[in-house]
């Protein structure tokens, strides 16, 4: 079950954290994967990791929010595994500048560059591979996402929140102009990851009903299963992952 072998896997943002973990997960249930980062020795070393492991991948670093440099980056991973991509994990969603703050206080020149890394950086993806998962008659999108694209939260996440539910809502759009096809698109919305908590990690494990925060290898068993054959009826949706801290 979820054998993944055979099949080829991009996962952008791939180079630390939750990407690290999707990566390392794909590869060990048989994928071949292409790990992107916009950083090459984050991508470089993520994939000789998992070479190590006994995996097979392959370090792409481009810029997702650039559609040539994601078409030339597809072209080379294709060239790299030997055949077209099967499964898309679009995973990076980190801008340089976050656009954190309450809007009021934000400058309009900050309103941008969280929307063209995660809604015009996944339609890039897309873009990319689409079409050779439609023609092949087999294809996983995966979308990751945030609660914060459907929670309301007074911390600044104004900006974020609204582009991870544009792109939810591309993500449901996409999975039914596919699904015909052998294309799923779904979407794994994320509570609260380690790695972001810093100093604060105890306190706020205390408030989810799991009593802990997520971690890399969380988010890439709920991806190994959405990107599986098993998976082949599970489209259009969103999942979410964070520990209960949210129920809906």
């Amino acid at each position: 079950m979820f054998d993944l072998s055979g099949r080829t896997a991009l996962v952008t943002g791939a180079g630390q954290n939750a990407g690290a973990g999707i990566a390392r997960a794909l590869a060990t249930q048989g994928a071949a994967v292409a790990v992107n980062d916009l950083v090459a020795e984050r991508a470089e070393a993520v994939a000789k990791e998992v070479t190590a492991a006994g995996g097979t991948a392959v370090p792409v670093a481009f810029d997702v929010t650039d559609l040539d440099g994601v078409h030339d980056g597809v072209d080379r991973a294709r060239a790299l595994l030997g055949r077209h991509l099967d499964i898309l994990v679009h995973n990076a969603g980190i801008a340089a500048d976050f656009g954190q703050g309450h809007f009021r206080t934000l400058d309009p020149s900050r309103w941008r560059a969280p929307v063209e890394i995660n809604l015009f950086g996944a339609m890039n993806c897309v873009s990319a591979v689409i079409d050779e998962m439609c023609e092949a008659g087999w294809g996983r999108i995966v979308q990751i996402s945030s609660g914060s694209a459907r929670t309301g939260s007074a911390h600044g996440l104004s900006l974020y929140g609204a582009a991870k539910s544009g792109v939810e809502g591309f993500v449901r759009h996409i999975s039914q102009e596919v699904a015909p096809l052998g294309v799923t698109a779904n979407t794994l919305a994320l509570g609260l990851q380690a790695n972001a908590a810093g100093d604060s990690n105890a306190d706020i494990a205390a408030r989810i009903p799991t009593r802990r925060l997520g971690t890399p290898e969380d988010v890439g068993a709920a991806v190994v299963y959405l990107a599986s054959a098993e998976a082949a009826w599970m489209t259009g949706q969103t999942l979410n992952l964070n520990g209960g801290s949210v129920t809906y």
